[in-house]
């Protein structure tokens, strides 16, 4: 039997409201909460997710680990620790494709058919939108690509303002992006 393309979509939305089998949380080394994204997940979830990622010891830079997802409408949450720009000796894009590749494989892994991913490395971690966003697009249908196998049906890419979804929309639809079009 031949396998469908999963779906790759965009919605501007808050990711702890998402309903999937896996929501992705940009983490930090310690797993132990944070700001942004990290922050919202683990206000979201519960004390319970903190318990949780207590006894997981941390996670290195690109790698990615999961949880359950307690009180959100998640059944899993995958972390993953992205690259903070200009720290990595030019590893940032090979580091932040790790993060889209293992949090997929672990989906995977984890038989999840829906995954939905936030902006990684972009807030705290100062990626660039632009770039980040070229390297999220590229990284997830690499994966696909590579592994017909996959269970994976819907990939979302959960943005929160509107710069992100049109850089995010432009990608998709296979357009260059130029961040002087944009609103900023």
């Amino acid at each position: 039997m031949e396998r469908l393309e999963a779906q790759v979509t965009i919605v501007q939305s808050d990711i702890t409201i998402i309903e999937a089998d896996a929501i992705v949380n940009s983490a930090n080394k310690t797993l132990l909460g944070g700001g942004g994204v990290d922050g919202a997940i683990h206000y979201a979830a519960g004390p319970e997710l903190l318990e949780e990622c207590r006894a997981l010891g941390g996670c290195k830079t690109g790698e990615a680990k999961a949880t359950k997802a307690y009180n959100l409408p998640a059944t899993h949450v995958i972390h993953t620790v992205g690259p903070f720009f200009g720290f990595e000796n030019g590893r940032e894009p090979e580091l932040l494709a790790s993060c889209y590749a293992n949090s997929l494989a672990l989906a995977d892994t984890l038989r999840a058919t829906s995954i939905a991913f936030p902006c990684i490395s972009t807030s705290a971690f100062q990626y660039p939108k632009d770039q980040a966003a070229k390297v999220a697009v590229a990284s997830v249908n690499e994966y696909l690509k590579a592994n017909p196998q996959s269970v994976i049906e819907t990939v979302l890419f959960v943005v929160r303002d509107e710069l992100d979804y049109n850089l995010y929309h432009a990608l998709l639809q296979g357009q260059e992006i130029d961040l002087s079009k944009f609103s900023q």
